[in-house]
């Protein structure tokens, strides 16, 4: 059974920092791209970050390229998002989710987290 179980969120004043950790099992680790994605109240879900532990290559949206950093460690299955500069346009619930393909193309993504809330206060 697959299972993307994500930790780390909380809440933040403005310019703090939080770390997200996902811990994927029931797929082979090693061939799935992870993303983060969030989602705020009343908008749409959009990609964050992603990387693909084969190859390295890693990806960021404009709007956090910069402030957030993601990391894979293959031997726990494990990708990290860290987060520094917050903003409280950061405010939403994050996901992670995996796919063959990597990118931000949400369709790509066939398994996901649940989504811990990050909240950033100004």
């Amino acid at each position: 059974e697959v299972h993307l179980v994500e930790s780390g969120g909380g809440s933040v004043q403005a310019g703090g920092s939080l770390t997200l950790s996902c811990v994927a099992s029931g797929f082979p680790f090693d061939d799935y791209a992870i993303g983060w994605f969030r989602q705020a109240p009343g908008k749409e879900r959009e990609a964050v970050s992603c990387i693909s532990s084969w190859d390295g290559n890693i990806y960021y949206a404009p709007s956090v390229k910069g402030r957030f950093t993601i990391s894979s460690d293959d031997a726990k299955n494990t990708v990290y998002l860290q987060m520094n500069d917050l903003k409280s346009e950061d405010t939403a619930v994050y996901y992670c989710a995996a796919a063959r393909v990597p990118g931000f193309t949400r369709d790509e993504y066939a398994y996901w987290g649940q989504g811990p809330q990050v909240t950033v206060s100004s």
